[in-house]
């Protein structure tokens, strides 16, 4: 098949910068680079963020856990980066009250005294203060909380975003800025001149078009796939990243009936977790399970789901069971390898990130989280022009918008395209036929694929009902249901075939019926590993 958006590259043709890796810390590197001059090519595998990117717990935070660790530092950057994502992405990020319940009179004072200094952290880019809440207060906020035993809560302010769409978005905008960035481009190894890394080779999954491409510097941003490319230089490198798995599952948002987040200050393994309003859902999560293997697909283990509905259960008024669950996704943190003997603890291995020279013109950055994609990015093309002699330039992203960005005036769900709400809402009056819903239980219409393919780059029907529009990570099934529709729109505005079409749909459920939680697979699936 033809490829649904051209690009303009060259065999042999030259770079300043080529980045391997469209998930976040990639995409935030393009935009970098393109921000302050350089020649950059950017390319992903598969789509944007279509692997940790896309399946954060969907926060934008300093990360409360980290302050319980004692990790001031990492906290105090990332309440920083909190308020510059909500100042240049003021579309997606938004402010959002969480709720820590308490049981006891000794667990108030202890988080209100936390939560106290995680305010006084973020200084200037505050969200608010924290509170006590008192029992009635906080049943009032959320009705679906457990009453027994409730002395009150404290309430605190963080970030909340949908994390795919501020991918495409920062797409957008390191394109308009000069960069030129493509999907379903696979690098399929390094070009070496010697022991420098001098480009890449690459092939177009969608096509079969294969190319050389040569560059002053090579980033690494491929986050759990960082060995993969660091073994193309020298077969015996040591590896760098430690897999580890994080679950979410998504309910019914009726299980709190509330517009605050909960936040479960600590769980059977020490861990937190959160039960979050997103997209008229609530997404519940998350795990930390390490692995030794790692895909593109990753799939959630039948202890992972129970541990999050169990847990959420001991929460909430009402316990959810396996039946409630609309759809189930796991995302993998690159995490920095452990380096002592006990290698199966995710608690010894690193959550901030990693930036080396792993040889001459080649750079590796891995780790980080979703809310320190700026500064990452900043650091690496830091270290990139430092390393190969680019005349310096500052960096430009801390007040730079991303595209789209608008902060809007009503709560309509089209708001989520920021400044680009208004081309979809002329396009429907334009051609009326393309205001229909896609599904009878969601708002998306015919003119937000036509959209999403026309201007944001998605390629195939997992693109746009996981990515763009989202649904897959909301309701498994009713995506299945959506995708007969979509992909026959995709088809008439590529000029695709039938059978095209037809393999759209099926690739498509395959990959879904794996959203949809079915207990006996999972043990299968544990039986099998074990």
């Amino acid at each position: 098949m033809k490829r649904l958006h051209n690009y303009s590259i060259e065999n042999n043709s030259y770079w300043d910068i080529i980045i391997i890796g469209g998930g976040a810390t990639g995409l935030g590197t393009a935009l970098d680079a393109a921000s302050r001059g350089l020649k950059t090519l950017l390319v992903e595998q598969s789509d944007f963020a279509k692997g940790t990117s896309s399946r954060s717990t969907k926060l934008v935070h300093g990360g409360v856990r980290y302050l319980a660790q004692g990790d001031i530092g990492l906290v105090k950057h990332a309440l920083r980066e909190r308020g510059l994502l909500a100042q240049n992405a003021a579309h997606l990020v938004h402010k959002e009250k969480f709720i820590i319940p308490c049981y006891d009179w000794f667990s108030v004072a202890k988080y209100l005294t936390g939560l106290t200094l995680y305010d006084w952290l973020a200084g200037k880019f505050s969200f608010g203060a924290s509170k006590y809440l008192s029992k009635k207060e906080t049943l009032n906020l959320m009705p679906g909380i457990k009453e027994k035993g409730l002395k009150g809560a404290i309430s605190y302010y963080d970030g909340k975003f949908d994390d795919a769409r501020l991918a495409i978005n920062i797409a957008q905008t390191a394109v308009e800025l000069g960069a030129t960035l493509i999907n379903y481009m696979k690098v399929v190894d390094l070009i070496k001149k010697g022991n420098d890394v001098v480009g890449v080779e690459t092939e177009d999954t969608l096509t079969g078009a294969k190319f050389k491409l040569n560059a002053k510097v090579v980033i690494n941003a491929t986050g759990v796939f960082v060995d993969e490319i660091l073994q193309m230089n020298n077969p015996t490198a040591k590896k760098m990243v430690r897999p580890s798995q994080g679950v979410h599952v998504v309910l019914r948002k009726e299980f709190l009936n509330s517009e605050s987040a909960l936040m479960i200050p600590k769980t059977a393994d020490g861990r937190v977790l959160f039960a979050v309003p997103w997209h008229e859902h609530l997404l519940v999560g998350t795990t930390d399970t390490p692995l030794d293997e790692h895909n593109l697909e990753p799939r959630a283990l039948k202890e992972e789901t129970d541990f999050i509905l169990n847990t959420a259960g001991a929460y909430f008024k009402k316990k959810p069971a396996e039946k409630d669950i609309l759809s189930v996704f796991s995302g993998l943190r690159p995490l920095a390898a452990p380096t002592d003997a006990n290698s199966s603890s995710t608690k010894e291995i690193s959550r901030d990130h990693k930036l080396i020279v792993s040889a001459k013109g080649l750079i590796t950055i891995t780790g980080g989280k979703w809310t320190t994609y700026r500064r990452m990015a900043e650091e690496t093309i830091d270290l990139a022009i430092k390393h190969s002699g680019f005349s310096p330039k500052v960096c430009a992203t801390k007040n730079l918008k991303i595209h789209g960005s608008l902060l809007a005036n009503d709560d309509q769900y089209l708001n989520i395209y920021g400044s680009d709400r208004q081309y979809i809402e002329d396009l429907c009056k334009k051609h009326p036929e393309l205001n229909k819903k896609i599904h009878p239980d969601f708002p998306y219409t015919e003119a937000e694929v036509l959209w999403s393919v026309r201007n944001e780059m998605a390629e195939t029907v997992e693109d746009i009902l996981s990515r763009r529009l989202r649904v897959l990570f909301i309701d498994a099934a009713a995506a299945i249901e959506m995708s007969t529709k979509v992909a026959s729109i995709l088809a008439t505005e590529l000029g695709a075939n039938k059978e095209w079409e037809e393999n759209q749909i099926e690739i498509f459920n395959k990959l879904a019926s794996g959203y949809i939680y079915h207990a006996e697979k999972s043990r299968e699936k544990e039986a099998l590993a074990s």
